[in-house]
């Protein structure tokens, strides 16, 4: 099933990230978190890339997401791919009935292998999948803009290129300040780019999640979490507890103003999504 589909159902949806393993040794075991996972009935549920890896681990994880009944999102990103290596993505990816791709620029290998991409941009990945295949394509966005963007006005420019080059839908880098979403929505819109953003909300549930996460959503951490992790952070359970009532709050709000689509960073826990799902249940009842 197409994720735009589900998207443009007019129901709420609930999506899950999961991040494959280093090693085929441990897929088992991420099958294990997956089939958790499904259990809760997720709108569907995305699968990562390890930088320099092979698409292998992700189209396995990817497969039991759908072996579970549940649409998957495989990520592929530019500099793990040229041309040639697209075609034979997507065609494994085809002949495991996956129809979703998320298309990211993704970050150049650590390890010191040789860069191999015929893709400048996310854009240029997008369109090239959407001109020989038929999937739908999902693209990244930062709400408060892109790290290595030098403006609002920049960061803009670049998602109307996706927009523009065919992608289906956006889904946000996490972040901890709902108004900066609601901001970043707003200039959006007025740039005229209509395409839907599904919100990605990470709930932080150990003290060392904080500076990490703050680097990774390119945005200051809110005070509240700091004073949480501050206050909570050496008791594991209390820490636990204060960020899924935090991602909790954040996701209630985001529906009562209009936002229908939330994506959940799972950090591979099956019992904090399970938390948030059980703490969410009559809200989220009706979900695509």
């Amino acid at each position: 099933m197409k994720i735009s589909e589900i998207i443009n159902s007019g129901k709420i949806s609930i999506s899950f990230e999961v991040f494959p393993p280093k090693a085929w040794q441990s897929l088992e075991e991420t099958r294990n978190v997956v089939s958790k996972m499904t259990e809760l009935s997720p709108s569907f549920m995305s699968v990562t890339c390890r930088s320099g890896s092979s698409i292998d681990y992700t189209a396995a994880v990817a497969s039991a997401v759908e072996a579970g009944g549940v649409p998957s999102l495989a990520h592929l990103t530019c500099y793990s791919s040229d041309m040639r290596g697209v075609d034979e993505t997507m065609r494994l990816l085809s002949s495991e009935g996956i129809d979703n791709i998320l298309a990211l620029r993704g970050d150049p290998p650590t390890d010191g292998s040789e860069i191999r991409t015929d893709f400048a941009h996310a854009s240029d990945l997008t369109a090239y999948i959407k001109a020989h295949g038929d999937f739908c394509v999902g693209g990244a966005c930062y709400p408060d803009a892109h790290p290595e963007s030098t403006s609002y006005d920049m960061d803009i420019e670049y998602l109307k290129m996706k927009e523009d080059a065919g992608a289906d839908f956006l889904t946000t880098q996490m972040f901890f300040d709902n108004n900066i979403y609601y901001a970043f929505r707003y200039r959006m819109l007025k740039a005229g780019i209509k395409i839907p953003v599904i919100a990605g909300i990470m709930p932080i549930t150990k003290k060392s999640q904080v500076f990490r996460s703050a680097q990774l959503s390119g945005s200051p951490m809110p005070r509240r979490v700091l004073s949480m992790a501050d206050k909570f952070g050496d008791n594991p359970a209390a820490m636990r507890q204060a960020g899924i009532a935090y991602a909790e709050e954040q996701i209630v709000d985001l529906l009562s103003n209009g936002v229908n689509h939330i994506h959940i960073y799972t950090m591979n826990s099956p019992e904090t999504v399970g938390a948030i799902m059980s703490g969410l249940s009559e809200i989220i009842k009706e979900r695509a």
